[in-house]
């Protein structure tokens, strides 16, 4: 069944505090059933050869949207919040078969290469963020997904984010979130931002999970968090096309 897909303006609230996303809503203006408002679900939507596509929902779960003919992403993989509700309908090779009620991608991109310290402070930046422990914040399907927090002032200055390998030569699984606010620091209100980083050009953890450990600069000093990761089995670009996150934030 072909579904026309509206534009409306959802306050996230549930999943970004303090972020607003304006989402691909398949929903009635009418609708009063106040639970399809929220994301249940964070994916990566995944285009097929056949100009479909399928959900990734975590690593060995698969989801049909029996609603969409077609990604609005287009043959864009990305990842992306989802409101979806499962249906009793045939899912052929995929786990489960679902109405997907509105979806809406995050900022999507690969890793950025190392450029040395004095040359990642300049490209890069150093500006401090905090971050969120979080349903959103987590490592699966080959991207770190991160919610993170930071002060936002002027809504015509970009704020650029990126990840990149330590290269510390005693832990290949070691990376860094590196955030340039060019300026637009220590004033204004506090916001979250999401982001998902495709992690395809870590090395092959070979079917072993491993632990993947992230380090920032924080408002308070240097933090570190760890994830469990496992090289995703399935086959990645090695330069994944940057998605644009829709919020009021903005990000590159």
């Amino acid at each position: 069944m072909k579904t026309l897909i509206r534009r409306k303006h959802w306050l996230a609230a549930a999943a970004v505090a303090l972020s607003t996303l304006s989402f691909q809503s398949c929903l009635d203006d009418d609708d009063t059933d106040y639970s399809l408002y929220y994301p249940n679900a964070l994916v990566t939507v995944k285009p097929t050869a056949a100009d479909a596509f399928y959900l990734q929902l975590d690593e060995h779960t698969t989801l049909l949207p029996v609603n969409m003919t077609a990604s609005p992403f287009g043959q864009k993989e990305v990842r992306a919040l989802v409101n979806y509700t499962q249906v009793d309908e045939p899912s052929g090779a995929y786990s489960q078969a679902v109405r997907v009620n509105w979806i809406d991608s995050l900022l999507t991109k690969p890793m950025a290469p190392n450029l040395g310290e004095e040359e990642n402070r300049a490209v890069y930046g150093d500006d401090p963020v905090e971050m969120v422990a979080d349903w959103v914040t987590i490592a699966e399907d080959g991207y770190l997904t991160l919610r993170f927090r930071t002060v936002w002032n002027d809504p015509g200055t970009r704020h650029l984010v990126n990840l990149i390998s330590t290269n510390n030569p005693d832990d290949p699984y070691e990376v860094e979130f590196r955030h340039n606010a060019y300026g637009d620091t220590y004033r204004g209100y506090t916001g979250d931002g999401l982001v998902a980083f495709s992690l395809a050009s870590l090395p092959d953890t070979e079917g072993k999970t491993v632990k993947l450990t992230l380090k920032w600069h924080s408002f308070t000093g240097e933090k570190s968090a760890q994830f469990d990761y496992c090289t995703r089995r399935s086959t990645l670009p090695a330069q994944p096309e940057v998605m644009s996150v829709r919020s009021n934030l903005n990000l590159q």
